[in-house]
Parts: C-alpha cells; sequence; structure tokens
C-alpha cells in the first residue's frame, strides 16, 4: 500500500483473446439536428455547501455523474452533466459551494463557482428549504442580483418540511427573492422535479441540441473516476481527512472487457496517510474496493483498480500543486 517511485507496472490485458474485446460503436446523430422549437443552453447550480446540488444532478440526469457527501463542500470541480428531454437539452453545471475559504483551494473552489454565473444562460439557486432562509443564502441573492441572468430558486429537502411549516419556510424565501421563481422539491426522493426541469426547460433559448442525446456528461473519464475514489474517501474517514485529500489518476489501461485503473491519494499529513491505510491496510482496500464498485457502474464493466497514499504537505495552499490537480479556479 507504500507509494513507489517509479509507480508499478500494470497488469498485461494484451493478451485477451479477441472475442473478448469490445468495439466503440458510433451512432448516426448529428449535432444540430433537432425538432422545431428546440430549447438548448447552460444552467448553473448554485448555493450554499451541502445543501444538495450534486444530489439533484444526479436525481436529474438519472445517473451518478458527480460525488455526494454529508460532508460540506464536497464538490471542487465545475462539473457539466446533460439532461435531454423531448423538447430541451439542458446543460447542468454544479459548482462548488459558495462559502468564505480559508486556505487556496478555498479560494479557486468559490472563484470557480462565480465565474460560471456570468457563463450560462440562466441559474438555479439551490437552498435548504427545510429551514429559514439565513444570511448565507441573502450573500449568494445578493451576488447574483448583479448579473443579468434570469434566476430561478429551488427549495430542497422538501421532503423534510413539517406540512404545518412550509407555508411559513417559503415565505422567508419569497421576502428575500419576491422577484424569482420558487419550486419545492427534494433532491432525494425526485419529488417536484418533473415541474423544475419543465420551468427550466421554458426558460432557456430556442436552439439546437449541444451534445448527443444519449450523453450524461462531457466530463473526461479520469476526472469522473478521480472524484469516485475521493467519494469514498470521505465516506470511510469523514471528519478525521475531511478536505485534506485530493486523488490522480496515474494511468488507465482499457485493452478487452477489463478496464484498468492506477491512482494517487494525495494527504497533507503522514497521520492522514496512515488513517487513509488503516490497519494492515485495511481501510485502504475498503476504499478501493467501494470505488470500484462505482467505476464499473460508469464504465459498465469491470474494472481493476489500485491505490497508493502520498504525502504532500500543504497541497491546498500551493498554487503549483492546485494548478497541477486542475484547481484553477476558472474551470
Amino acid at each position: 500500500m507504500e507509494p513507489h517511485d517509479p509507480l508499478p507496472p500494470f497488469p498485461d490485458l494484451s493478451d485477451l483473446p479477441e472475442d473478448c474485446r469490445v468495439e466503440a460503436s458510433t451512432g448516426s446523430f448529428e449535432l444540430g439536428q433537432s425538432p422545431e422549437g428546440f430549447r438548448s443552453g447552460f444552467v448553473a447550480l448554485v448555493g450554499r455547501p451541502n445543501v444538495g446540488k450534486s444530489t439533484l444532478l444526479n436525481q436529474l440526469v438519472g445517473e451518478k455523474v458527480a460525488i455526494t457527501s454529508p460532508i460540506a463542500q464536497t464538490t471542487r470541480n465545475r462539473l457539466r452533466a446533460i439532461l435531454t428531454t423531448p423538447s430541451a437539452q439542458l446543460v447542468l453545471v454544479d459548482t462548488p459551494g459558495i462559502h468564505k475559504p480559508h486556505h487556496l483551494l478555498g479560494e479557486r473552489l468559490v472563484q470557480t463557482a462565480r465565474g460560471a454565473i456570468g457563463e450560462v444562460d440562466q441559474v438555479l439557486l439551490l437552498v435548504d428549504g427545510s429551514e429559514p432562509a439565513g444570511r448565507g443564502d441573502g450573500f449568494i441573492v445578493e451576488l447574483l442580483s448583479r448579473t443579468k441572468v434570469p434566476v430561478q430558486v429551488a427549495l430542497n429537502k422538501h421532503d423534510l418540511v413539517d406540512p404545518a411549516q412550509a407555508a411559513e419556510l417559503e415565505a422567508s424565501y419569497r421576502e428575500l427573492v419576491p422577484e424569482w421563481p420558487l419550486h419545492p422539491v427534494s433532491a432525494l426522493t425526485g419529488a417536484g422535479t418533473e415541474s423544475l426541469v419543465d420551468a427550466l426547460s421554458a426558460a432557456l433559448p430556442e436552439g439546437p441540441h449541444l451534445y448527443p442525446p444519449d450523453a450524461i456528461s462531457d466530463q473526461p473519464e479520469q476526472l469522473l473516476l478521480a472524484e469516485l475514489i475521493r467519494e469514498q474517501v470521505l465516506e470511510h474517514t469523514r471528519e478525521e481527512v475531511p478536505h485534506s485529500v485530493a486523488v490522480q489518476i496515474e494511468r488507465i489501461v482499457d485493452d478487452g472487457p477489463r478496464t484498468a485503473v492506477l491512482a494517487t491519494v494525495l494527504v497533507e499529513r503522514t497521520s492522514q496517510k496512515g488513517i487513509l491505510i488503516g490497519k494492515g491496510g485495511s481501510m485502504l482496500r475498503q476504499i478501493g474496493t467501494g470505488a470500484r464498485q462505482q467505476m464499473q457502474k460508469l464504465i459498465s464493466g469491470p474494472v481493476y483498480l489500485e491505490l497508493f497514499v502520498k504525502v504532500v504537505p500543504n497541497w491546498r495552499r500551493s498554487a503549483s500543486r492546485l494548478a497541477e490537480l486542475g484547481y484553477r479556479g476558472d474551470s
């Protein structure tokens, strides 16, 4: 389980028989082929940390394209998911939660979220509708009010709202955003999401398909695989190794029915490395097993996953290291 330099060789998958190989197929769809009156565009999901943006994104698309965790500030990259209906195509941009940053990584994440606002056709502000509007919501509303981008509001966690308090809770947000449409939804159960999609679609400009109808994300495979590993780290270590972890995909070998993935998990302290590896490598095996199961769903086939842990002190405060990991604040 110790990191090695150079990295160990990958399993040789080149001797698999020809009848085990899978050929990629291509369809006849061409971008721009859309029915009359079709609408398309980009919708940014913004909000405070841990209000359920990634959960809602997965619910809308019907596939797992964004990692979720009860730990705040899970999302780090500006992830794009694609939802196509008979009448519209919505490119949903999941952004990091807007919060007060405490290090350079935090600053880059907030820059990423703010940067998305001015580059989309409309914004979906997601709030925790099970609680009254708070100061954090007000800060984001003030930020959004400076833009000319149309905004709609999703009151998430509606499944947790006591019916006797629903009107009062909704009124607190109506007072905060008197001119923006409100949509009570549950990202967890899917309640209210159909009408939300209809409202978002109706507000998009007319335009052709931007992606093939069966696409669910335009993100590189390496990013999606790395995020699945990081999700398992957050799930198994909780507060012990909260945000001091990053994942680098070192190599992917796809030769036949099995995909082999080699990844390095970066932490800031030796003690965190010990937690991630666990006694006899038990924790790292749990993380790897959980990540591999999720990867197999994404890839639709068997996955061989090998993980290593490396200590990189203060990587969250290093501009060069953040750039290497893809956290530039503008993407």
